[in-house]
Order: structure tokens, then C-alpha cells, then sequence
């Protein structure tokens, strides 16, 4: 069995006595850019497709290619980069983020704007992987659920309403505003790091696990895989809400869905800050549980609106607060390999996000709407019976 060093806090982290609130709220700002430079083309659809004079099919790959390059790219640069200091680290990737967004602000034909998607999911990845870890090492030790909840903050938030508001943005005026406002959100960031946020070192060679070594320390397999399946179960229902509301013939919209999903998933994120660090396993249990109990209601609740509002806000508030709940023992169990660990996460999301577009459109072939609260529920459980199963291994009662 691989024996990982316990995590030994620099000087300059140790000497921190204060939650860093600033600098953790200025990291998850960027992770409410990258979810919504992920999102943006696909609430910008027929838009795009007119001003490239392309079909809204290859508009969808922009998606698609920006996926492929978090999942290409994004291991291999943490792997390589992890000797660095994290903030120029940082820095540097979001330079990478905005000369892609930029690019994809000007371009003037689809294949074009092909490359620059992959190269923004490229540094997106780079970025994803080590905020988490990133956020933990300047934070004192006993806020370490804290800090991964705030970071984590960003990525529903984006949901919410990074999405909408720049699709609102590209259909009101053009959708290149949309990207162009994505990298001046990105300059203010970055300077709001080089202001506020504290380096980190990088890690040192001597503590390097490999890449196959990492992936094996006990609990992160297991994660990882609890990761896909409950990521699966929520984005095949999330991308396909309106089949669903369709089938349900409440006439509620998957605009208001997905805004009240939105805002409850904000819920889910403060109530994760709250007792992450000192519940993380039954909180997990419970969220997992949680978001079974919604799929249920969708399903059999699905004639009436009402229950289908209930069943929205459970599901944000269940869902809202995974990537810290799963991210904070991913961190745990990485120790000095943390950011290679935490490298393995994004590509696991997207993964997933892939699946479930395909898992969705089979599904609705042959069956309407209803079909994918099941599946969201058969997923659920399946989620909730890993976290059950890794109970000594992966998800232990303190982080």
C-alpha cells in the first residue's frame, strides 16, 4: 500500500491565523468563469451559428472541443507544473484563458473558433485542477472544508447565473460580447490575485509521487468514480430538462427550472461551508440522499408543477455543495500530491458532462422525458452506495 507524507503547511501558510475570505472569494470568481466560458455557446446557439454562417450542430462542438481540451490537457500540465509556485502558476493560465476567450471573441469562421475552445478548456483545466489545493494551502488548517466550499462557490454560481446573464448579453447585443466579456472578467480577476492572494509553494521533488502512483493511493480511485456516476446522474437530466418538462406538460419553463435549481444550489454550497469540516461524511451521505429523494419526486410528482419546484430547489440544495464535498477528500487523501489528485477531478466532470449528452440522446429516442429522473435516481443510488462502500478508505469522518 503507497504511503502518502502527511502535508506539511509552508511558513508562510502556517503563519496565516485568519481565514484568507478575500482571496478564497477572488478564487472562486474564477471558477465562476470557467463554468460559464464552458456553458456560454449553448445558450448562444442559433446566434453563433448566424454570425459564423455555420449550423447550430457545429456551434454544439464548441462545447465538445472545449471538454476535449480539460480532458487532453489537463493532467499533464498539472503533472509538469507541480514543482512551481502556484500564483504565477495561476497567473499564467489565466493569461492562456484570455488570449483563448479573445481569440474566440474575433474569429471569424467555425474552425477557427474550434482551436480556440480547445485551448481555452486546455488552461481551464490547468486552473481547475489546482484551485481547490490551492485555496487549502493558504487557509489554516481546521478551515480547510471552509476554504474548499468557498472556492467551490464559483461553479454554481456560474450555473446560475454566469449563463444566463451572458447569453442574455450575446442575444441582446452580439454573442462576441459575451466572450469579450469573459476576458475583461478574467483581467479583473487576475489582478485581483496578484492584489490579494498569497503564494503558495509548489511541491517538492523529493514528495512526487507518478502519475500512475498518485492514481492509486487509496481513496482516489474510488472518488473519482463516485465523481462520474453522481455527475452522470445530474447532467443528463440538467442538459436535458427541457425533454423533461415537455413530458411533464405543467407548462413550466427550463429557464425558471434551472433558475431555481440556481439559486438553491447557492443554499446547498453555504450550508456545505457550514459543516464540511465537521461532518464531511455524513453530509455527504446525506446529500446523496438527498438528491435520490428529488429524482423521486420529478418522477412520480411530475403532473404537478409544484412538485416539480420542490423537487428543483432539493436537487440545487443535495447538489450544489458536491464539488467541495468531493473535493475535500480527493484533496485528503492526495496529501503532497494533492494537485495531481485534484488534476483527475476535471477531467472525471467532464467525462461525465460527455456521457451525458450521448446517455440522454439514446434515451429519448426510444423514450420521452420521464425517462431521466430514473435514470438520475439509478445513478443516485448507485453514488450513494460508493460513498457507503469507501467509508475507511476514501471518505473518512474528518478531512
Amino acid at each position: 500500500m503507497t504511503t502518502v507524507p502527511t502535508r506539511t503547511p509552508a511558513p508562510e501558510v502556517r503563519a496565516q491565523q485568519k481565514l484568507p475570505l478575500l482571496a478564497l472569494v477572488v478564487l472562486a470568481a474564477m471558477g465562476f468563469i470557467l463554468v460559464a466560458t464552458e456553458t456560454m455557446p449553448a445558450g448562444l446557439l442559433p446566434v453563433i451559428a448566424a454570425g459564423l454562417h455555420t449550423s447550430e450542430g457545429t456551434v454544439g462542438l464548441l462545447v465538445s472541443a472545449y471538454a476535449l481540451g480539460t480532458v487532453l490537457a489537463t493532467i499533464p500540465a498539472i503533472t509538469l507544473t507541480r514543482g512551481m509556485r502556484r500564483k504565477p502558476l495561476l497567473l499564467a493560465s489565466i493569461a492562456g484563458l484570455v488570449m483563448a476567450n479573445t481569440l474566440t471573441t474575433f474569429s471569424p469562421e467555425a474552425t477557427l473558433s474550434l482551436v480556440s475552445r480547445f485551448l481555452a478548456g486546455a488552461f481551464s483545466g490547468t486552473i481547475w485542477g489546482m484551485l481547490a489545493a490551492y485555496g487549502r494551502r493558504i487557509s489554516p488548517p481546521q478551515n480547510a472544508g471552509l476554504s474548499l466550499a468557498i472556492v467551490s462557490m464559483g461553479a454554481p454560481l456560474g450555473f446560475a447565473f454566469g449563463t444566463p446573464l451572458g447569453a442574455w448579453i450575446g442575444r441582446t447585443f452580439d454573442w462576441r460580447w459575451s466572450f469579450g466579456a469573459l476576458s475583461v472578467l478574467a483581467l479583473v480577476v487576475g489582478a485581483l490575485i496578484i492584489a490579494f492572494v498569497p503564494d503558495a509553494p509548489g511541491q517538492p521533488a523529493t514528495l512526487r509521487l507518478p502519475l500512475g502512483r498518485v492514481f492509486r493511493i487509496p481513496g482516489v480511485a474510488l472518488i473519482l468514480t463516485v465523481i462520474v456516476v453522481w455527475m452522470l446522474a445530474h447532467s443528463t437530466i440538467y442538459t436535458y430538462i427541457a425533454p423533461y418538462l415537455r413530458a411533464t406538460e405543467t407548462g413550466l419553463s427550463a429557464d425558471l427550472v434551472l433558475l431555481i435549481y440556481g439559486i438553491a444550489s447557492v443554499i446547498g454550497v453555504a450550508i456545505t461551508g457550514a459543516l464540511l469540516d465537521r461532518c464531511p461524511r455524513p453530509l455527504l451521505h446525506l446529500s446523496v440522499t438527498a438528491f435520490v429523494a428529488s429524482g423521486v419526486i420529478l418522477l412520480i410528482g411530475h403532473r404537478s408543477a409544484l412538485a416539480i419546484v420542490i423537487a428543483s430547489a432539493l436537487w440545487g440544495v443535495a447538489f450544489g455543495g458536491a464539488s467541495a464535498q468531493l473535493q475535500g477528500p480527493l484533496t485528503t487523501a492526495g496529501g503532497e500530491n494533492a494537485d495531481v489528485a485534484n488534476a483527475f477531478l476535471p477531467v472525471a466532470f467532464n467525462i461525465a458532462i460527455f456521457g451525458a449528452g450521448i446517455l440522454g440522446a439514446l434515451l429519448l429516442t426510444p423514450f420521452d422525458g420521464l425517462a431521466l429522473p430514473v435514470v438520475m435516481i439509478a445513478l443516485g443510488i448507485a453514488a450513494l452506495l460508493l460513498t457507503l462502500y469507501g467509508r475507511r478508505s476514501a471518505f473518512l469522518r474528518r478531512l
